[in-house]
């Protein structure tokens, strides 16, 4: 362990619970909007999920909720009841159910994010130019980490994207 390990550590863990912090006060302050959208916290996972993946078979989703199959087709049959969800055999293998999402599922994970999006914008409303620059700048760094195939890239990589979007270049 480097001698500065237990410092990096502390650090990234105290942005962790403000990052917690903050998701939790944004998603308090348009709980009552969400409710809007009639589904589960489990449905809701299974939709993201599924779209994300731009469909999947059954097996791979409950891999991926760390649930049983059972558990898995009965959240999937709920929102193909409520028609979020599409699902049909798969060409490849006809023993295997695949699920994708449907036009209304993805209207309503669309409503998910303009809910979060509307009550972030609020947020960064309250903030001064100063430290909305300093906002902008760490979701860049925290977006080319996200992408960077190993530490130390994640810098250039998210100066590369800055540049492009100020210049309005696209690779």
């Amino acid at each position: 362990m480097r001698p500065d390990e237990p410092a990096r550590v502390a650090r990234i863990e105290r942005v962790v619970a403000s990052y917690e912090l903050l998701m939790r006060r944004v998603a308090a302050f348009h709980a009552p909007e969400l409710l809007e959208v009639a589904v589960t916290m489990s449905q809701a996972k299974v939709l993201y999920l599924v779209a994300a993946a731009q469909g999947m078979r059954m097996s791979e989703l409950a891999v991926r909720l760390g649930v049983s199959i059972s558990t898995t087709s009965g959240l999937v049959d709920r929102l193909v009841d409520h028609g979020l969800l599409d699902r049909h055999d798969d060409p490849a293998d006809r023993r295997q159910v695949v699920v994708t999402i449907t036009p209304t599922g993805r209207a309503d994970l669309e409503r998910f994010r303009e809910l979060n999006a509307a009550q972030l914008r609020r947020v960064l409303e309250r903030l001064g130019d100063a430290e909305l620059g300093l906002v902008e700048r760490a979701t860049f760094l925290l977006a080319a980490a996200a992408d960077a195939p190993s530490p130390g890239v994640a810098l250039a990589a998210a100066h590369d994207r800055r540049q492009d979007s100020i210049t309005g270049d696209q690779q």
